[in-house]
């Protein structure tokens, strides 16, 4: 089975009865490009950390590809992957070459092959000749390509970013954003560049813990717009 399946997921903190983080809620997605928007703390991320098991629900289930994310997490993890606004949450090797190649470990048992396929990955995602510069040293752009680099190395079937551009100029911004409209996984796109939003091929509005709008991302679009003007 393909896609992504919530059904009648919510979100509570534990030892919790008036908080809720997400509301009951059910979802099939299976669009190419999916985009959550709507605004801080309204329970978005928590959305989508709940697609590869960042986040575990309260009640319900997710299903990824027809597995249950809370009995196969390991699998679904291999097969949706994440990245973060900042990624320094998940660069943790000294050098560039070095954090792609942690990626494919499991791949490539090799030392030596190991390091090769990093090579080529850095070099497909433009970042060429930058393998051995520390990950500190690279630009905010350089660095969420790095980022993206790695998660994609292993070929999951979904992406799930997260505010990807936040943290990024204009030309850096708009360099993720093509890379990532380019990718053949399925992606799944929180942000608040509307304009980026706007180009996904379905959209939904999350508001205090609840799925407010499902549609075609520019009526999502101009449902929020609607919604924070009032």
């Amino acid at each position: 089975m393909s896609g992504i399946e919530l059904l009648d997921v919510s979100v509570r903190p534990s030892g919790t009865e008036d908080l809720v983080i997400l509301e009951p809620t059910t979802l099939t997605l299976t669009e190419q490009r999916i985009a959550l928007i709507g605004p801080n703390g309204s329970g978005k991320s928590t959305l989508a950390r709940l697609l590869n098991g960042l986040v575990e629900p309260t009640t319900g289930r997710v299903l990824v590809e027809g597995l249950d994310v809370a009995d196969n997490g390991a699998e679904v993890r291999r097969r949706v992957g994440f990245t973060f606004t900042d990624p320094s949450a998940q660069l943790v090797m000294p050098t560039a070459l070095e954090d792609v190649a942690l990626s494919l470990r499991k791949r490539h048992r090799n030392k030596a092959d190991r390091l090769d396929a990093a090579r080529t990955v850095l070099a497909s995602y433009g970042l060429d000749g930058l393998g051995d510069h520390s990950v500190h040293t690279l630009s905010g752009g350089q660095r969420q390509l790095l980022a993206l680099a790695g998660v994609l190395a292993t070929e999951p079937s979904v992406l799930v970013a997260d505010e990807p551009t936040t943290l990024l100029d204009l030309r850096n911004s708009r360099r993720v954003a093509d890379l990532l409209f380019g990718l053949t996984q399925q992606l799944v796109l929180v942000t608040h560049d509307l304009e980026l939003a706007a180009r996904c091929d379905r959209a939904l509005v999350v508001d205090r813990a609840r799925v407010v709008f499902d549609g075609p991302a520019p009526d999502a679009v101009a449902h929020y717009l609607e919604m924070a003007s009032g």
